[in-house]
């Protein structure tokens, strides 16, 4: 019978995984290398090898709302889109209300990872662990949840860029960037157009003479402010945005992209992608366009060679006396401590279903939890796959035999690859909503749409045309939170919260909140419909109005 159970890490995706362990009345173990909690959302001074990094500047891409743990939704005074102090706050306050810190060992880094000789009957695991003063230990646990996250060694691909050696300035990988300091009038070039290149590109262009930015495939660009001046994910994903999606996927990707290339032209701009807009994960930059139209960002195609203090890109173009590169080109991925056999990939990922449960192993005490990437935030993923995978260990839920479960990994791995443009630097991707409601059904907490709309219309709606916020998988079944109905009726007071630092008087006469509010819903409803019966694509709209809950 499991019940000692050894978490691995002590970022967002361990503190869930310590909390679902307390859920269901199991014993964990936190093992954390560095001295706090925070994992990639604790600042550091200098760069720690083997951790994860952040720089100065770092602003979430995800609300906070959309963010959120499922049963603790974050202080309304927060803003919506937190600065990482501000992410790491909430995850200290995340772990003060449920009592998590009790159960991390700090500065204690795990060495491997191994079956007991008996663990085809037992299950059980021998965890080698080495402190701060260097003094070894092993223990034994009955199972185990990896948490360590996947950020934390850098890919610098210098072998793909000819003459870097003799390249006069000087070069690092984002890993090691912090701030601006030391850049001021320099000529820097950044190579890769991720949300690291996106953001360091402009953080830099704020001091230096000039920043290039190169990428070899562009990217469509999307701002974190959506309609009305909202988050643009809280307008964005909501059930009724996702059905819609997959009935008319092609036109729903064709009217993204229209909206976007309103907002700028990604042609005029230089960034236009080869891939369409739901193949890869976007970069979420307030800025950059700003910083392309005056001039400080220049954006241009992949670096062909390095000579001296020049750089040549593959358009033939030279751009002369280059001080810095930055090298934005992303991370390798790493579970050094598992057995070899535990590493087998399919495709680009490690060969697990359903992205938490290594197929081959009997019986399945091991889980590796926040190994994933979605349009939308990893926190409530990792919360999911915590939740589903103690329901396992726990012999509440069952997995398919290992026959099923690797023929549906290699389903899965096919269909990723032929969606999604998935490489060694980003080996996988799901569907946010879809993924999170198939671990839900596996756990018993997939929101009862339907009875919803039944018993209780005003949540009912609100769950189906509204954010698809976390707390949807607390109102029914195993782990069920009486305060989710309130989390989620109360959600755009939150999200007004912050703005309210200056109060501008409504219009006197106008229509109550609660009658927009009800406007609305029945607007969309009605909307949802039409689609529905006449197909009707002209009076489609892309994201969805969003409602505040009545004041």
């Amino acid at each position: 019978m499991v019940r000692r159970v050894a978490v691995i890490g002590a970022g967002p995706s361990g503190l869930t995984s310590i909390k679902a362990c307390l859920d269901e009345g199991l014993e964990p173990t936190c093992f954390e290398s560095s001295h706090d909690i925070g994992g990639l959302w604790r600042f550091k001074e200098e760069p720690e090898p083997g951790r994860a990094n952040i720089y100065h500047s770092v602003i979430i891409n995800s609300s906070k709302e959309m963010m959120s743990f499922s049963d603790f939704p974050p202080p309304a005074e927060l803003p919506n889109n937190m600065h990482h102090s501000e992410v790491l706050l909430y995850l200290r306050l995340y772990a003060h209300a449920f009592n998590l810190l009790q159960h991390i060992h700090f500065q204690t880094t795990v060495v491997s990872v191994r079956q007991r000789p008996d663990f085809p009957v037992t299950g059980q695991w021998e965890v080698d662990t080495e402190g701060r003063e260097g003094q070894r230990r092993t223990h034994v646990f009955d199972a185990v949840i990896v948490g360590t996250g996947h950020f934390t060694h850098p890919h610098l691909p210098l072998s793909d860029f000819p003459g870097i050696e003799s390249f006069e300035g000087r070069y690092f990988h984002s890993w090691e960037y912090h701030n601006a300091d030391g850049l001021q009038g320099k000529r820097v070039v950044v190579i890769g157009i991720g949300n690291s290149g996106g953001d360091i590109a402009v953080d830099i262009s704020r001091v230096a003479e000039k920043v290039y930015l190169s990428t070899r495939s562009g990217a469509w660009v999307v701002s974190r402010v959506g309609q009305g001046g909202l988050p643009l994910d809280l307008v964005g994903f909501s059930r009724l945005v996702m059905m819609l999606h997959r009935l008319l996927p092609s036109w729903s990707a064709w009217t993204i992209k229209k909206t976007l290339n309103q907002a700028f032209d990604h042609v005029l701009y230089g960034l236009k992608p080869k891939h369409g807009f739901f193949t890869q994960i976007p970069v979420v930059n307030d800025e950059l366009p700003g910083r392309i139209i005056s001039g400080r960002v220049q954006v241009k195609p992949n670096v062909q060679e390095f000579c001296g203090s020049s750089v040549v890109f593959v358009d033939g173009s030279t751009i002369d006396k280059v001080d810095v590169v930055v090298f934005a080109t992303g991370y390798n991925y790493s579970f050094p401590f598992l057995p070899p056999a535990l590493q087998a990939k399919s495709g680009y990922r490690l060969r697990l279903y359903q992205h938490v449960f290594p197929p081959t192993l009997s019986p399945p005490t091991l889980a590796v939890v926040g190994f994933i990437h979605a349009f939308g935030a990893i926190n409530p993923m990792a919360e999911m796959q915590a939740r589903w995978a103690t329901r396992v260990f726990k012999g509440l839920a069952t997995l398919p035999s290992e026959e099923a479960m690797l023929q549906d990994i290699g389903t899965v791995t096919k269909i990723m690859h032929q969606r999604f443009s998935c490489t060694e630097r980003n080996p996988l991707q799901v569907d946010y909503i879809p993924y999170m409601d198939f671990l839900a059904q596996r756990v018993g907490a997939r929101p009862p749409i339907l009875r919803l709309l039944l018993k209780d219309p005003r949540l009912g709606l609100q769950v189906l045309l509204g954010p698809c916020t976390p707390y949807q998988y607390r109102l029914t079944g195993p782990g069920q939170w009486a305060g989710a109905r309130h989390a989620i009726l109360t959600q755009w007071e939150r999200v007004c919260k912050p703005f309210k630092t200056r109060v501008v008087p409504e219009p006197v006469g106008g229509p109550s909140s609660r009658l927009r509010f009800t406007l609305g819903l029945s607007g969309a409803v009605l909307l949802c419909w039409f689609l529905y019966k006449k197909h009707s694509l002209s009076s489609f709209i892309c994201f969805p109005p969003c409602f505040r809950s009545p004041r």
